[in-house]
């Protein structure tokens, strides 16, 4: 690989400066697969609700980087030892965790691939990286993988108060406007210690840690979970499957080669071959918007309608309940679009369905957040905090929902 003296430096609208520190790490960022999360939103088909938020998982990835870099120089400080190797290693590992997303992030986790997850995919391109590399990510991947001695190193990478939660809720609520989402990312790390190879919280940045998850409750039912957003990828998920239903038809659809294979193959966890990964890393968010331009005006009802809704911005209606829909009323939409447009039930229910969202800020059965008190003991924060809220945002809301056409559509 080539020693290259060009840009060492990124201007970030969140940190300012994100220094690259090693050839290596600059080498990887160079590299046609990473360079693509460029064309990779980072909150899929949000920016129909929040016109800002326009920034891709490239930006993430860098600020994930930067997050951890602090994050070390933290650690060491308090005499947490870790090594140039390792701190290389978790740069890496940090840098590369969503190399594996596909087109509008999660919106499409199912639809392109399936029953294999975004971090299954970003192993893989980590494993191809790592033979291009001659092995100088194993170390990364190791602790991507969480099987590395060094506990806490996973944990800073992923967990319930990792680098990438804390990046994401920051630049997301940056680019949204979104001011409840924002969190001081730069306290919480400094609160950041490791006790039996665990990370732990100072007992003195319990209040931040609240900050945080409460930050993340806020984003997550007014950003993430957001129904216009919520509509508009449930519209996108089954625009896709009637793509596929189409062409297993026999149906001529006009669409990028790389979009056109995963529409035609089954492409799973079983057979997700290097060459059907490079496919994948031919796939962008432009791939999707370019179909749907094109299928708004295909003689199928269905997928021109459905493409027009997102293109235009003529979502569906969506109503969000505490609790499920009533037959009699979900039935009530169902035949008076069915009946609208001369549809088959088959038909129709690509333009009415319900479904459920569930979100839980802070999970007490996953690997939890301990506050270490100063008397050296540790305490979970639901139970270390005074604050009651702390106790609610461990349950599990659900909502319900039901889409269905405006009358204007």
């Amino acid at each position: 690989m080539t020693n290259s003296n060009k840009l060492k430096i990124f201007n970030d609208p969140i940190y300012g400066f994100i220094r690259i520190p090693s050839t290596l790490i600059f080498n990887l960022i160079e590299e046609p697969y990473f360079q693509r999360l460029r064309r990779i939103s980072q909150m899929g088909l949000s920016y129909l609700v929040y016109p800002g938020a326009h920034h891709t998982r490239f930006h993430h990835a860098l600020g994930c980087m930067h997050l951890m870099q602090h994050a070390v120089q933290v650690l060491r400080f308090k005499d947490i030892e870790i090594t140039k190797e390792e701190e290389e290693g978790l740069l890496i590992a940090i840098l590369l965790h969503d190399i594996g997303h596909g087109p509008f992030s999660h919106a499409m986790e199912n639809s392109i691939v399936e029953g294999i997850s975004h971090e299954e995919i970003s192993l893989l391109f980590m494993k191809e990286l790592n033979k291009k590399f001659n092995g100088s990510l194993t170390l990364a991947i190791d602790i991507f993988q969480g099987v590395y001695h060094k506990n806490f190193f996973h944990q800073l990478m992923s967990s319930q108060l990792d680098m990438d939660r804390m990046d994401y809720l920051k630049r997301d609520s940056f680019y949204t406007g979104v001011a409840e989402g924002s969190i001081n990312a730069e306290r919480l790390i400094s609160m950041l210690n490791v006790v039996d190879n665990e990370l732990v919280v100072e007992e003195k940045g319990v209040y931040s840690v609240e900050k945080f998850l409460m930050a993340r409750r806020f984003m997550y039912w007014q950003v993430y979970l957001h129904k216009t957003g919520l509509a508009a990828e449930q519209l996108l998920i089954r625009i896709l499957k009637r793509a596929k239903e189409l062409l297993v038809k026999g149906v001529q659809l006009n669409c990028s080669e790389s979009l056109l294979f995963f529409m035609e193959n089954k492409v799973d966890v079983n057979n997700f071959s290097s060459k059907n990964l490079y496919q994948f890393s031919q796939l962008d968010d432009t791939d999707i918007i370019s179909a749907l331009k094109q299928w708004q005006y295909h003689d199928d009802f269905i997928l021109s309608k459905l493409s027009g809704m997102i293109i235009n911005r003529k979502l569906l209606t969506i109503k969000l309940k505490n609790k499920a829909m009533s037959s009699r009323k979900v039935r009530e939409q169902f035949d008076k679009t069915k009946n609208k447009w001369g549809l088959s039930d088959d038909e129709t229910s690509y333009f009415v369905f319900t479904g459920e969202i569930t979100n839980r800020a802070y999970n007490i059965d996953k690997q939890n957040i301990n506050i270490l008190r100063k008397d050296g003991k540790l305490k979970d924060v639901a139970k270390a905090s005074d604050h009651l809220n702390l106790k609610t945002l461990s349950k599990e809301v659900t909502k319900y929902y039901i889409c269905y056409p405006k009358e204007t559509v």
